[in-house]
């Protein structure tokens, strides 16, 4: 399995100057702009590892899912949520032509954690030896920081100020989470407690909070 991001967040999209008041940096200065670049990359830094610990795409945006086979004949879990949409499901073999599957094959159900990709019929179409299936799909919460819940919103905002004010020392880019930041996004969390039974076993199969 590979998953892949075919789209990025665009600098548009991140609450810099929210993120200025929450640091309560000074404002109406010829150089506010200054530490822009500073502060997106900590925002970044701070929904990648939310994203990381939560399995979800805070900020909507493209991926694609390449594989082998499929998780079950009936049903594929989608690695990453909240899914938008699946845009596109695609054959590809070893030299790399691609086949369109017909959307009338498959339909995908939103469940509390993620998504499946689930077949119309009896089970899903057939993935050659030596081939792949590529799944396209959008994923988050919206395009706008305004989509985003506000304990995670609230969580990423708490992170990025922390690796801000660490960003000298030894403990800056180093992954760690404070605790008040995994309290917050603990409800949004994958976790994996058993084997998958499928989309009908409740929060996204073997998933669960």
């Amino acid at each position: 399995m590979l998953l892949v991001e075919t789209s990025t967040v665009p600098v548009a999209a991140l609450p810099i100057t929210a993120f200025k008041d929450h640091l309560r940096l000074g404002t109406g200065f010829a150089d506010d702009g200054v530490q822009d670049a500073v502060l997106e990359a900590g925002l970044r830094a701070a929904l990648a590892l939310i994203e990381a610990r939560t399995g979800k795409a805070i900020l909507q945006r493209g991926f694609e899912l390449r594989l082998s086979r499929w998780r079950s004949a009936e049903a594929q879990l989608l690695p990453v949520g909240p899914v938008a949409n699946v845009s596109a499901v695609q054959m590809e073999d070893a030299a790399g032509a691609t086949t369109v599957v017909d959307a009338a094959l498959y339909r995908f159900e939103r469940v509390a954690h993620g998504a499946w990709l689930m077949a119309t019929g009896t089970r899903l179409p057939t993935i050659a030896s030596q081939s792949q299936v590529v799944i396209a799909f959008d994923a988050g919460y919206g395009a706008s920081w305004s989509d985003v819940p506000a304990d995670i919103a609230q969580a990423a905002f708490m992170l990025a100020a922390w690796n801000y004010e660490h960003r000298h020392g030894d403990t800056a880019g180093t992954g760690q989470m404070p605790g008040a930041v995994a309290a917050l996004i603990e409800r949004h969390r994958n976790l994996r407690i058993g084997a998958d039974p499928g989309p009908g076993g409740g929060l996204g199969g073997g998933f669960g909070t």
